[in-house]
């Protein structure tokens, strides 16, 4: 197959370990279950959460289940690829520490998106909406410690750039020496 089809296949496995991804989140936060967009993202998340739920119990708020299940969906990804034969079976052991990397720079992107999108949802007035409501309770926790430390000047918070910049340094400074590690 050519790069079309494993740019599709990347495509799917990282939407789907990035929606394992806020599944794990929703349940540390302890997000609104009844919220739709909560409910759609248990469902689909389910099979595969609830399978290793059995095996990876949950302590406290804490889903160890989602969190294995989406570095195994992540690391999925280069079994595929030996079957490509784009990837040697002996690298796979580092390739689970380049999924679980990735699923670090995919939690970066879900704050860094979820804290434009509220911002963006604070000008327009829209923060009633179901999917904001969900967002915010996954980004408060966040940015509580930078709301206590830089005050609003005015009627502006500058706190959520301040947490926009230390995500870009997280993922333009860390990551990329963490990845140096392999």
């Amino acid at each position: 197959m050519g790069d079309g089809a494993v740019s599709i296949i990347r495509l799917v496995i990282d939407l789907y370990a990035t929606v394992l991804l806020v599944r794990l989140l929703l349940q540390l936060v302890q997000a609104d279950f009844f919220n739709p967009i909560s409910q759609t993202i248990f469902k689909v998340t389910a099979p595969v959460v609830e399978t290793l739920h059995k095996i990876f119990p949950t302590f406290g708020r804490f889903n160890t289940a989602a969190l294995v299940s989406a570095i195994l969906v992540k690391w999925s990804f280069f079994i595929i690829m030996i079957g490509f034969e784009k990837v040697l079976v002996g690298q796979l052991p580092a390739y689970l520490f380049v999924a679980v990397l990735s699923l670090l720079a995919s939690l970066i992107q879900i704050y860094f998106y979820g804290i434009l999108i509220l911002a963006i949802s604070s000008w327009v007035g829209t923060t009633n909406h179901p999917t904001v409501r969900v967002i915010s309770q996954i980004i408060d926790p966040y940015m509580k410690p930078f709301r206590k430390v830089i005050p609003p000047i005015g009627m502006i918070d500058i706190s959520p750039m301040v947490a926009i910049f230390v995500l870009m340094f997280i993922r333009g400074q860390v990551l990329p020496v963490l990845n140096g590690l392999i």
